[in-house]
């Protein structure tokens, strides 16, 4: 699905992503893990083309994605639910829903049932304001914004962060549903251990910008765990 090598990243003078390899396999869910500041969202942001990069290749099949603006990325079937939501706030849950419709290749002019049948909350507050939901209503909003264009490729940054656990599990029947069912391939930060467990099939550590480890998320020890996680 993604096939990422020798990726570098600069901030003005600070080298952010050191030759970076990553290969997100079709069908998986990988998740990429790291301390804070470890060049994660960093990372993200370059392969949705939000930031640019200095040098290496990202191939999304066959297509070159470096060469691809961030608005094709997105036509291209990749969904993006940014770390803090950044839902509009003043627009309704409905509002927020058809912004995505444009996307869709079947040009579709109403939000798919099946949004609300993963969160039946966003049908219950249709016409409330983004802003006025919780944080985990927001979460769900963001996360169902990015479906509305049916991406072949979801791409979540903590997905969890300041959610009830309550909603956090939810949240990951939905992936595992979607994964499972609609085969959808997800690439995801997480830095909840036990639900990179539950849900990931994959995970990739990045530490200080580099690629450090991956594997089957099975393989992941509690050694590199207290080595490259633990704060």
């Amino acid at each position: 699905m993604l096939n990422i090598h020798s990726l570098n990243q600069f901030y003005g003078g600070s080298h952010t992503l050191w030759d970076v390899d990553m290969v997100v396999p079709t069908g998986s869910v990988t998740c990429l893990m790291g301390r804070n500041g470890m060049g994660k969202t960093t990372l993200l942001k370059s392969i949705m083309g939000l930031i640019n990069t200095t040098s290496g290749t990202m191939q999304y099949g066959d297509i070159d994605l470096r060469k691809q603006s961030a608005e094709r990325r997105a036509h291209l079937g990749i969904g993006y639910v940014p770390q803090g939501r950044e839902i509009f706030s003043q627009l309704t849950v409905e509002e927020n829903l058809r912004i995505g419709l444009p996307i869709r290749k079947d040009k579709r002019k109403t939000i798919p049932d099946a949004i609300f049948e993963m969160f039946p909350v966003l049908k219950q507050m249709l016409h409330r304001r983004g802003g006025d939901l919780s944080g985990g209503q927001q979460q769900q909003l963001a996360i169902g914004r990015a479906l509305v264009i049916e991406p072949k490729f979801l791409i979540l940054d903590e997905p969890t962060e300041g959610i009830q656990p309550n909603i956090v599990h939810d949240i990951g029947d939905v992936i595992l549903r979607l994964n499972k069912e609609a085969g959808l391939t997800v690439l995801l930060v997480e830095q909840k251990l036990p639900f990179a467990r539950r849900i990931a099939s994959e995970f990739r550590i990045v530490d200080k910008g580099r690629m450090v480890a991956g594997g089957k998320i099975t393989a992941l020890t509690d050694e590199m765990v207290k080595h490259h996680l633990t704060v």
